[in-house]
């Protein structure tokens, strides 16, 4: 019976899985199209259009020509995040940031191309007091998010979700004021001391791209702590372009003691080559004085390599990374941040030391989906100096007192480790965000007890452990929050794999940090409130019994950190 069946029967049901196959795989992209006109309205022929994805690591620009009615358009585009950049002999460049493309979905752009004495002309007619419609214009000319972008769904246009009307458009915040208690990272005097304090942070633009941001704080609880951060970008966006970063501290310890200057220079970039690889380089140079100076360069470079378009393979050899995964994107607390950017100080045969380590990684990242990534990593961690805090009685004058935290830094030494990581992260929806990481990475950890020199009862032993990291903001009450939690199957005095913890924010124990949006009846602005808990279990504490008596050694301080920010 199966004889008589036709062929072209049987060729029918075979190609029927296979057309529904396609179909299937289609729905993964996205489309785009536009139309380019001059400040007059009409259309332009022949303008360039290139699409660069806003992930470095995504796949290779595509570049567009319009034709004669002044319309590009691209079929398959991934989704995400893009960059659109137009070019045409007479008219200055125009830039669309943040081009959000979904799949099944057509977005539609109009790009108005404008000319030297067109800008001449909008800045002629300008009037002299209304500064505020003059930021109302620089935004709408620069910034495509405050523009309607439409897309094509089932056969009817749609507004973007992204984009507001102009009765609900936001400045952006341009300055920042804090008002705190409690310190980010306790335990060394180079950073952000333990005490109330003020900290400020202000943006400046220089000409139509760039981006000047100056940031300081200051507190007044037993002595004198103050720190300056100037960041320089060229391009005006963070993490896309090169940046430089000067950052100055100085603190008084005590009410007699020694005074403790820093200074830090920082400059990164990254060069494209090919399209399918991103080269990123920087190098930071620290200058700290404690009665006596030292000094330290430390380079760094990155190289990541479009495998395929789900496969991305990477190689780090840097001291820390060049970014965090879940750094804040605003330019504002990207500055005060950077004011506690000193790696420890200690002290060590009476000279100043500074923590140093050098962190050599190969990772294979790996797409699973729009909204999943899996990256495995193996990587080699080298320290001359590594830092161990602790608390208690600290006869020796290698125990560095920290006046403000009633704690001690203490150079532990070399630290030599080969490891390995596998970190999965899964986005839930435009808010909420998990992570899960496993690592195999060495530690400092007492060796041989009671210690007579705690230096040279110190070993690199290899520790597992298993980290979770959730965040996301709670709908309505606006709330966004952080917890995160760092299990290791021993104890350690140093960190395990600082590399890892610094690029996925996952610090030791439980940690949770909150930000909560106030009502506002006076302030022209927006208000926060701020919580960060660190340790909130205070454990991992390791005891250790010196001759003075005994000392606690703390990878990570249970602290606290809250107060209020306004934004304006």
């Amino acid at each position: 019976m199966f004889r008589r069946f036709p062929a072209i029967a049987w060729a029918f049901l075979l190609c029927v899985p296979l057309c529904g196959t396609a179909l299937l795989a289609d729905t993964s992209f996205g489309k785009l199209s536009g139309l380019v006109v001059d400040p007059a309205g009409v259309p332009q022929m022949g303008a360039t259009v290139v699409l660069l994805s806003e992930d470095a690591r995504a796949a290779t620009p595509v570049q567009l020509l319009t034709n004669d009615r002044g319309v590009f358009s691209s079929e398959r585009v991934r989704p995400g995040f893009y960059s659109v950049r137009v070019t045409l002999a007479g008219f200055l460049p125009a830039l669309e940031r943040h081009i959000r493309i979904e799949s099944n979905l057509t977005t539609i752009l109009r790009v108005e191309l404008d000319s030297v004495f067109t800008s001449l002309d909008r800045l002629r007619r300008q009037s002299g007091p209304s500064s505020e419609s003059d930021d109302w214009a620089w935004v709408l000319r620069s910034s495509s998010a405050t523009r309607p972008v439409l897309r094509w769904a089932d056969g009817e246009v749609v507004e973007d979700s992204t984009a507001q009307p102009e009765s609900h458009r936001k400045r952006r915040a341009r300055g920042r004021l804090e008002l705190t208690s409690g310190a980010r990272r306790p335990g060394s005097v180079s950073n952000v001391v333990d005490a109330p304090s003020t900290a400020f942070a202000y943006e400046q633009r220089i000409g139509r791209v760039q981006r000047l941001v100056f940031a300081g704080d200051a507190s007044y609880e037993r002595s004198t702590s103050a720190g300056l951060a100037t960041i320089w970008l060229p391009s005006g966006e963070l993490g896309r372009g090169p940046q430089t970063t000067l950052v100055l501290r100085r603190a008084q310890l005590g009410d007699s003691g020694p005074v403790f200057r820093g200074a830090r220079m920082d400059h990164s970039g990254q060069l494209t080559l090919g399209g399918r690889i991103l080269f990123r380089y920087g190098a930071e140079y620290l200058l700290v004085g404690l009665g006596r100076s030292t000094s330290s360069l430390r380079p760094r470079g990155e190289l990541d390599v479009r495998l395929a378009p789900a496969w991305q393979l990477s190689l780090t050899v840097a001291p820390r990374p060049f970014s965090s995964l879940d750094a804040p994107t605003g330019a504002l607390e990207n500055a005060l941040l950077a004011l506690d950017a000193f790696p420890a100080v200690f002290l060590r045969n009476g000279r100043p030391a500074i923590e140093s380590g050098w962190h050599d990684e190969l990772a294979l990242e790996h797409q699973l989906g729009p909204n999943s990534t899996l990256v495995a990593s193996v990587f080699r961690d080298r320290s001359r100096h590594t830092a161990v805090f602790g608390r208690g009685a600290a006869a020796s004058p290698d125990f560095f007192q920290d006046f403000f935290s009633h704690s001690f830094a203490y150079d532990g030494g070399e630290s030599y480790a080969w490891g390995s990581r596998l970190a999965f992260r899964q986005k839930f929806s435009g808010d909420w965000e998990a992570g899960f990481i496993y690592a195999w990475a060495g530690a400092l950890t007492p060796d041989s007890l009671p210690a007579v020199d705690l230096r040279s009862s110190l070993a690199t032993r290899q520790r597992h452990s298993f980290a979770a990291r959730v965040s996301g903001r709670v709908p309505r009450a606006g709330t966004y929050f952080t917890a995160s939690y760092k299990w290791m199957n021993a104890s350690a005095v140093s960190r395990q794999d600082p590399f890892g913890e610094a690029l996925y924010q996952m610090d030791p124990n439980l940690n949770v940090r909150v930000r909560q949006p106030l009502p506002n009846f006076f302030f022209p602005g927006r208000v926060e409130a701020l919580a960060d808990f660190r340790n909130l279990l205070a454990q991992g504490y390791v005891p250790v019994n010196m001759p003075e008596g005994q000392i606690l050694l703390v990878p990570s301080f249970r602290s606290f950190r809250g107060g209020l920010s306004f934004q304006f």
